[in-house]
């Protein structure tokens, strides 16, 4: 268990050592001013040489504990970290500018007394000489960044430009500033984007701009696609409606008026106007009604219906009076039933 535990302690240190050390490659020396009699002062008033850092990454590392130098015997390897500390000066503690945040920068004025301010460094800097620049990290082993800075004129700087250091005049020079600044490799046009848009302002508007404008287009879409189905929709409904039937009923009324000018015109006033179509639909209409109405024609049968007339009734026969003496010729004559004609 024990072993377990150390083991898991020297991977976390590990792990957090290569984290820092990570976010300390990330700051680099970016300008470097020899000579300065017209350019930046410190809180004092006085101009001093300087060396600038810069934070290349965006995210914030503190370079506190960090270290800074211009003597050459720093960059000996075989030096112990003890021997090549008391060769370099300090970054001090307490200053919350050396808390550098994206693509921010921070001035360190050389040739001074840290009594003056935190961020007032011993390290020498002549003008007019060749002076090795150097930054190590905290452990006082690791090199992070260094440069060579030839003689320069007063007020001139040597700055890193687009990842490559040149010589800026006096016009040029930007401390506290972004030269453009590349630790490695050209710049791309991300980097671009980011160094001139570092707290994201632009890509946020530009993202909004971009969902707003599809918006509007669909907007656009749909309302334009709406109105041309209204459209075809309110067409066909007229195309159907009955104010279309009369129209075309008095088209037609028109070519029959027509129809029958023409045969006036053609044929002169005897037929007045009437087409000779309308006396052969006439003739044809009356032979079809002489042959449907065939019940008016008589079958020749007569129909014969008995009717009594009484005349022979018995109790007539029985209440009449009749005289044995009288002659028969003188007696009721039979009369026979007479039938009904009809």
């Amino acid at each position: 268990m024990a072993n377990l535990r150390l083991l898991l302690g020297a991977l976390a240190f590990l792990s957090v050592t290569t984290v820092f050390g990570q976010g300390a490659r990330n700051i680099v020396i970016s300008e470097v001013m020899t000579g300065n009699t017209q350019s930046i002062e410190d809180e004092y008033g006085e101009r001093e040489a300087w060396i600038e850092l810069a934070n290349t990454s965006y995210s914030t590392y503190n370079v506190r504990g960090m270290y800074v130098t211009t003597d050459p015997k720093a960059l000996d390897k075989t030096l112990s970290a003890p021997e090549r500390i008391a060769l370099m000066s300090v970054i001090p503690n307490g200053d919350d500018r050396t808390c550098l945040g994206a693509k921010k920068h921070l001035l360190l004025f050389c040739n001074s007394a840290p009594s003056k301010g935190k961020l007032h460094l011993k390290v020498s800097l002549q003008a007019g000489d060749s002076t090795v620049v150097a930054l190590f990290n905290g452990n006082g082993v690791e090199l992070i960044d260094k440069v060579v800075v030839p003689p320069l004129q007063d007020n001139e700087s040597y700055a890193r430009i687009n990842g490559q250091w040149q010589v800026v005049g006096a016009d040029r020079v930007t401390p506290g500033h972004s030269n453009k600044i590349q630790s490695s490799g050209d710049v791309t046009k991300i980097d671009q984007f980011k160094a001139n848009d570092p707290y994201g302002f632009a890509m946020a508007l530009m993202a909004m701009g971009i969902v707003f404008l599809c918006l509007a287009l669909l907007w656009l879409f749909f309302t334009v696609f709406g109105m041309i189905m209204r459209h075809i929709d309110t067409a066909k409904k007229v195309a159907n409606t009955q104010p279309i039937k009369p129209i075309t009923l008095t088209v037609e009324k028109t070519a029959e008026i027509g129809h029958k000018t023409s045969n006036i015109l053609q044929e002169g006033f005897d037929k007045k106007g009437i087409d000779m179509e309308v006396y052969m639909a006439v003739i044809g209409m009356a032979l079809r009604q002489y042959e449907d109405d065939v019940h008016d024609v008589e079958s020749g049968i007569i129909t014969i219906k008995p009717k009594s007339t009484g005349w022979d009734d018995e109790y007539a026969q029985m209440t009449h009076v009749h005289d044995p003496f009288l002659p028969i010729d003188h007696r009721a004559p039979h009369i026979p039933t007479t039938p009904e004609l009809h």
